[in-house]
């Protein structure tokens, strides 16, 4: 008698946490903005501005207001809000991935695998490229991807292995620190497959996207220590089945723009720094990254992204270039906001 309600009681308790359990991963999938209209004007619309590219990622504003993004079949382009125009800024660019202009206004690119560089350049306001670190202790890069610069200059860069078939010489997938003296040091390999990165504001948090399809598709948060060592591993949203997070952006109140999803599901989805639901804005296809623009254009966000659909049978779908009006500007390291 004893027993039998002994086990029972087991069996009752093992089921409430199965139960549990479930409802957790169910509800860590679904994202119920708060702040919507604060966010994102009722008639905002991404709309198409290029619809040209192999695979569109990473976009930056330069000191003119011209957006910078990359076209990884290996080449970067400009965008010229004053004009309209789009046209390759430079081409061979060595599998250019995320980019960003540091306070010097240099641009800092993190150059890929699949016959790309494999490595983070840099572009001095001459013009010249050269290499600011291509290896850690002696083994080369899987294939950085995105990068954050923080107030000392010091370069976060993420270094997943998404395609080529070079051989890897480092095991795991981490994230990296370049120092202004060119030092690589590893801050973390807590983590499945960095993609997408920020470093808050105020400089204390670093924000990762995991990014490892059908595994780990998390925005995840740690402390930045003295030192620009890492702590404290939060994951802040899994996005459950769904496609996670690939690039993200900061506005100018440190909220997190984070492009994700896709189908019916694509959008940028827009966190507070604690990992609060805030707004979701929709795009046409699978968005890649994303940044807002400076001057006039401090209340456009830049997205790349999947075209929209090919509207003949048999047409290749191309990636995009859009912009959407929205309420708050973005943070930017350069050019300093006047």
């Amino acid at each position: 008698m004893t027993f039998d309600r002994t086990l029972r009681c087991k069996w009752a308790a093992l089921l409430v946490g199965v139960t549990l359990f479930v409802n957790c991963l169910a509800s860590a999938a679904e994202f119920q903005p708060t702040a919507q209209d604060r966010f994102v004007p009722k008639e905002a619309k991404a709309e198409v501005i290029w619809n040209d590219g192999d695979f569109t990622e990473g976009p930056t504003v330069t000191a003119y207001g011209d957006i910078l993004f990359s076209d990884i079949g290996n080449r970067i382009m400009r965008f010229e809000p004053k004009s309209g125009e789009v046209s390759v800024w430079r081409k061979n660019s060595g599998k250019t991935n995320g980019l960003m202009f540091d306070q010097q206004g240099r641009l800092i690119a993190c150059e890929g695998a699949a016959g790309g560089n494999r490595r983070i350049s840099i572009t001095g306001q001459d013009g010249k490229v050269r290499t600011l670190a291509r290896s850690w202790q002696g083994k080369r890069f899987n294939s950085p991807n995105d990068l954050a610069i923080d107030s000392a200059g010091r370069v976060y860069f993420t270094d997943p292995r998404y395609g080529g078939d070079e051989p890897r010489e480092i095991p795991f997938e981490g994230v990296f620190r370049v120092d202004p003296d060119g030092t690589v040091t590893l801050v973390t390999r807590d983590l499945q497959k960095p993609n997408g990165i920020l470093v808050s504001i105020d400089g204390k948090h670093l924000f990762v996207a995991d990014n490892n399809p059908g595994k780990n598709r998390h925005l995840v948060s740690f402390a930045i220590t003295k030192g620009g060592k890492l702590a404290g591993k939060k994951i802040l949203f899994d996005f459950g089945t769904g496609r996670g997070i690939d690039g993200m952006t900061l506005d100018r109140d440190g909220n997190i723009y984070a492009t994700a999803g896709s189908g019916a599901a694509a959008g940028i989805y827009v966190f507070n720094p604690e990992g609060k639901h805030l707004a979701m804005i929709p795009t046409p296809g699978d968005p890649t990254n994303c940044v807002f623009g400076i001057g006039r254009d401090a209340g456009t966000l830049y997205i790349t992204a999947a075209g929209p659909k090919p509207t003949e049978k048999g047409q290749e779908r191309r990636y995009a270039l859009y912009r959407v009006r929205l309420k708050s500007g973005g943070h930017h390291i350069f050019p300093k906001a006047k």
